[in-house]
């Protein structure tokens, strides 16, 4: 499973469907462009808190998953606690890959 998730965000990357950082990730969740945000599970307590605040607030979903050196390297990318997918249908299939079967919310 964890290998599935990688990947997605690999190619997610690759596709620019997908941004990180955390003042990026902020900045496009109040455009409304961020569909999902995962956040590792390593990051600080104070960021872990202060995202998923930003994330009710903004009403986007959050997933904490996996680490931060896992996730970066998954990216293409170097110390990112924070990444943002900006694409719906990518999100639904990460969200599929975690939870396992179908997406959340869906019935």
């Amino acid at each position: 499973m964890v290998n599935k998730v990688y990947g997605l965000l690999g190619i997610s990357a690759k596709a620019g469907k997908l941004i990180s950082g955390t003042d990026l990730v902020l900045e496009q969740m109040q455009k409304k462009k961020v569909t999902l945000v995962i956040i590792a599970e390593d990051a600080s307590e104070k960021t872990i808190k202060n995202m998923k605040y930003y994330c009710e607030k903004m009403n986007v979903e959050l997933i904490v998953y996996g680490n931060i050196k896992d996730n970066s390297k998954s990216i293409g990318k170097n110390n990112r606690a924070i990444i943002g997918i900006i694409d719906k249908n990518l999100a639904e299939s990460v969200k599929k890959v975690i939870y396992g079967g179908e997406p959340v919310g869906k019935n």
